[in-house]
């Protein structure tokens, strides 16, 4: 295979620090002008912060084995047969584009790169959208950085299999609540199961280790409510499993998904299952930084506590009770950027808009889950607000996908919208 020499974007980077390492067999090209906007990011908190700081060490750590200019091979145990080397580039950006513009300048290093070995292909890795539209009307390759995609059949899982069985088998789980239909077929452990769709003998269960088991129902401690149709059967089932400690809620807006969420976090919380309910989320639309806003950290958070707010005040008519229980420590705020270094023992986390986040984030979260500990991603894969990532590399379709084979995760997807006949269709139509 021949040689291909990657230049990195500064969002590259940031989004991931093992891209740096993660071309083998292949040249890695870093503008100089990168590592200056690495360096203004480096004191950032969270995942940004970090990555900046892995970047700047790993690359001060291959000083000692050559020099950065002319190309240093990485150990091989970090990456097989690949090189790194830092590169100036041309200092003008090419005719029709703003010579000050940080990604025209990174385009002009390309460029350069280009000149210097005609006969090597040369790559730009961006996941900036319009900075790959400006590539190619220059004629320059480049491509999004592809390591955490999944395809786009995988992102449309939906958490449960539809089958048919005879009826006599339809009988026997009803007289015995369990049945088996042996461990190839073909079907996830946890994942939900529509026996015989349309007919008179049906019913839905979850598969687990060869057996089709009945669903637990809705929790009738802190708010009796009844499943609106099977995906929130399916749902309600995940959220009281108490050997499940991961679950993934897709869906429209108005789908149920946080409300439902919320009764299982109370009910828990209620019955001392869990000791307290953790709210996080992405603050991705305020540039990952929350000082923009006013007060404390509560304060700066509760714009993004409206929805939770919202369902405290259908459950029980008012929110004083959300008010209460934060001020006894029930209820707490943790954004996803000061997440680093907590652990969560005995508590019902939840995330909430959690398409809006990275795999690299919510891994960070999902590595603070301690014992007798759920953790509940919720979002809507349709509606990302995040530049850089869309629904095949978001970081909830990838934990959907990477953990539906194993038996510690469940995963539903709510197609159906509750909140209004009005919201159901604006989702569908608009």
């Amino acid at each position: 295979m021949n040689r291909k020499t990657f230049v990195l974007d500064t969002n590259v980077l940031l989004y991931d620090k093992t891209s740096i390492h993660s071309f083998p067999g292949n040249d890695v090209v870093i503008p100089l002008l990168v590592l200056d906007e690495l360096d203004r990011f480096k004191e950032k908190p969270g995942i940004i912060g970090e990555s900046a700081r892995y970047v700047n060490r790993l690359l001060d750590g291959f000083r000692d084995i050559g020099r950065l200019d002319e190309g240093v091979k990485l150990p091989e145990e970090l990456s097989r047969d690949q090189t790194i080397r830092v590169i100036i580039g041309d200092h003008a950006a090419p005719f029709g584009l703003a010579g000050n513009a940080m990604d025209n300048l990174i385009i002009a290093a390309t460029l350069s790169e280009g000149r210097e070995d005609p006969n090597r292909t040369i790559i730009l890795v961006t996941k900036d959208i319009n900075l790959r539209v400006k590539c190619d009307a220059l004629g320059i390759r480049s491509e999004d950085y592809y390591k955490d995609h999944i395809s786009t059949e995988d992102v449309d899982y939906s958490g449960f299999h539809s089958i048919e069985l005879k009826k006599e088998k339809v009988d026997q789980f009803y007289s015995d609540g369990v049945l088996n239909i042996g461990l190839d077929s073909g079907i996830f452990d946890n994942e939900y199961v529509l026996v015989n769709e349309g007919e008179h003998s049906s019913f839905i269960a979850r598969y687990e280790d060869g057996l089709l088991k009945k669903l637990l129902g809705a929790p009738g401690g802190v708010s009796k409510i009844s499943p609106k149709n099977k995906e929130q059967s399916f749902a309600i089932d995940a959220l009281m499993q108490p050997d499940i400690p991961l679950v993934t809620l897709t869906g429209i807006a108005g789908s149920g998904k946080t409300f439902l969420t919320l009764m299982a976090a109370m009910d828990g919380a209620m019955s001392k299952k869990y000791n307290r309910i953790i709210i996080s989320r992405s603050l991705q639309t305020v540039g990952n930084d929350i000082g923009f806003l006013p007060g404390d950290l509560n304060e700066k958070m509760d714009p993004w506590l409206a929805p939770i707010k919202d369902n405290f005040q259908t459950m029980f008519n008012d929110i004083t009770y959300f008010e209460a229980m934060k001020d006894k420590g029930q209820i707490e705020v943790a954004p996803l950027a000061f997440i680093r270094g907590r652990s969560f023992n005995d508590s019902f986390v939840i995330v909430d808009e959690a398409q809006n986040a990275t795999v690299h984030e919510l891994k960070t979260l999902i590595t603070r889950v301690g014992k007798n500990s759920k953790i509940v991603l919720l979002g809507d894969t349709d509606q990302i607000d995040t530049p850089y990532i869309d629904k095949v590399s978001n970081g909830l379709s990838i934990i959907v996908d990477r953990f539906k084979k194993t038996n510690l995760s469940a995963h539903v997807h709510i197609q159906h919208g509750q909140r209004s006949k009005l919201a159901t269709m604006a989702s569908n139509i608009l």
